[in-house]
């Protein structure tokens, strides 16, 4: 008696898992093509802005007056430029990483309710006499259950803090209540 190779029963699982990745791969597409428009966009403004800054710097006779203008246009157009195309990135990376943590958890879920299944299927059908085997088997799948969902929360935990530190890096860039002179 041969072996079917292919096991019917596991290829919505698998078509999932495919499906979970096709996904995966647009949202990391669309994150790239995003911070290549934000970085196309902020080439051209910086361009368009340094070519403004020297022209006016060339208009300017007095050296003082241009490490003036230089100091107080200048320094501080580029310094808002520079937070705002920080901003811009921070926001891709995190709207992609909820995405993808998303996933996570829905594929997460879904195989757990697979296994649990696929246990409670085989231990309900197993034979009479193997108890003993059937508890120390349930009872060590319990175990690898609550390792798997501490790895799960770590998981979680892993993407709450990046998301925090987003947002700590997008404040530290970003300081309110800062009064302009």
């Amino acid at each position: 008696m041969s072996k079917n190779p292919f096991n019917v029963s596991s290829m919505p699982n698998q078509q999932r898992a495919i499906d979970a990745t096709k996904v995966a791969g647009r949202i990391a597409a669309e994150s790239a093509q995003a911070i290549a428009q934000i970085n196309q966009q902020a080439t051209q403004e910086l361009a368009t802005l340094i070519q403004k800054r020297v022209s006016d710097l060339m208009k300017t006779q007095d050296p003082r007056s241009a490490f003036e203008y230089v100091h107080a246009e200048v320094l501080q157009d580029a310094a808002k430029e520079v937070t705002h195309y920080h901003h811009q990135l921070l926001e891709v990376l995190k709207t992609g990483n909820k995405e993808l943590a998303d996933i996570a958890e829905a594929m997460i879920q879904e195989s757990k309710a697979d296994l649990i299944h696929f246990v409670n299927d085989a231990t309900n059908n197993a034979p009479i006499g193997s108890e003993a085997y059937v508890s120390v088997f349930k009872t060590s799948f319990n175990n690898a259950l609550q390792n798997f969902e501490l790895i799960r929360a770590t998981m979680v935990d892993s993407f709450a803090n990046f998301e925090k530190s987003v947002e700590n890096v997008n404040n530290l860039a970003n300081p309110k209540g800062v009064s302009k002179k």
